[in-house]
């Protein structure tokens, strides 16, 4: 720990530390649970294509609103939705498929963005609206994210059966009655929705990771789909308040330090895997 810091104890008296924890907890939860939804769905790299395109939202709704919280999330929301609507029109207009036309989009918006923000001279907030600051979230970022949090996990627990069904089998479900069109949008709209409410804890740049992350290492310890949803939860929610216990007496950056420990749960997950690690007899076929 750095001589110049207090101790943890005396750190966690503050109202600012005791938010933090709070944040770790229910974003890593909210994360961790609709990550199973983005490793059932194998749609990790279109997560990780629209965390970078929150970027030019927020620049442009800072250019035409100026430099508040609420103007930022509704750029994000904006921008995210035109990048992921956008290519869904591209691909069907055009002979490009709908990966590479959003590798298109979010790359151009992403770096018309980053020009954006720069000229504003908003280097501050351009930094943690790219890594994190999920010490400086303050009360109204609290209640938007315990708000997107308690939606995200109540709506995919309510919709899970038809939605288990409609991952595995969509033509099955189709055929059962199971609105499939209702049910892709709903997840789409969740998903950018849980992102938006992360952006302030790790930024736009490492928010997939703590949306793939908790799935994916529970994805290697079960077959059970259920489990999935409720063990990427807790993962995500360990993960997170194990960091911010972490990086206090190292000194390091809390939200690089989730994501840190959820590649490193992952990583021994991979390895010692009774079912599926590297030196199972599964993991070796």
């Amino acid at each position: 720990m750095p001589a110049d810091l207090p101790s943890l104890s005396d750190f966690l008296a503050e109202p600012i530390a005791r938010r933090a924890l709070l944040a770790c907890l229910m974003i890593g939860f909210a994360n961790g649970f609709v990550s199973a939804f983005v490793v059932l769905r194998k749609s990790a790299l279109k997560v990780g294509t629209l965390s970078h395109a929150l970027l030019p939202g927020i620049a442009l709704a800072v250019l035409v609103a100026g430099l508040s919280q609420w103007s930022a999330l509704a750029g994000a929301l904006f921008a995210a939705l035109i990048v992921g609507l956008g290519s869904i029109f591209l691909s069907r207009t055009s002979r490009l498929d709908q990966d590479t036309s959003m590798g298109i989009l979010y790359t151009t918006a992403f770096a018309g963005g980053y020009l954006i923000l720069t000229q504003l001279n908003v280097r501050q907030k351009l930094d943690e609206w790219l890594f994190g600051s999920i010490v400086g979230m303050a009360d109204s970022d609290m209640w938007i994210a315990f708000g997107i949090s308690a939606i995200a996990v109540l709506s995919l627990t309510a919709l899970q059966r038809p939605l288990l069904i409609y991952l595995f089998e969509p033509n099955i479900a189709a055929s059962l009655g199971v609105p499939v069109r209702f049910l892709n949008y709903a997840t789409f709209g969740i998903t950018i929705l849980v992102l938006i409410s992360s952006l302030q804890a790790v930024g736009c740049i490492l928010s997939v990771g703590l949306m793939v992350a908790p799935a994916a290492t529970v994805y290697l310890l079960t077959n059970n789909a259920r489990t999935l949803f409720w063990g990427g939860g807790l993962i995500g929610a360990f993960g997170s308040v194990t960091a911010f216990f972490l990086s206090y007496p190292l000194g390091w950056s809390v939200s690089a330090s989730i994501i840190v420990v959820l590649g490193g749960l992952f990583l021994l997950a991979y390895i010692f895997s009774p079912r599926y690690g590297l030196f199972s007899k599964r993991g070796r076929v």
